[in-house]
């Protein structure tokens, strides 16, 4: 288990779509920028807000939604979402480059 610093994130989120697995379902998050993210649950649910990297991972604050912090947990071919709690939420099952989900729509 390796919780991925500030400066992989970076690389590995701005500008790019996260596809999460969530048990079966997927959610899709947008790193516009290096402040701005967009999100699709799987029920359809779309957030828009800020974001800011962090030493060990991530604050965001959805506009009209919730706040949290995240880390991203990476082992071997897996990188896993896990929340404050320590609690895995998600795990990416593909990284796009750009919005090809049209989230910043």
């Amino acid at each position: 288990m390796t919780i991925l610093n500030r400066d992989t994130l970076a690389i590995i989120m701005i500008g790019t779509t996260h596809v999460i697995d969530m048990g079966g379902k997927s959610a899709f998050i947008h790193y516009e920028t290096a402040d701005r993210a967009h999100m699709l649950l799987p029920d359809g649910t779309r957030f828009h807000g800020r974001w800011d990297l962090l030493d060990d991972g991530y604050k965001v604050k959805w506009t009209d939604g919730p706040a949290g912090a995240w880390r991203l947990d990476h082992t071997t071919g897996v990188i896993d979402y896990v929340d404050a709690t320590g609690t895995v939420r998600g795990r990416i099952s593909r990284i796009d480059f750009g919005d090809p989900a049209s989230l910043a729509a």
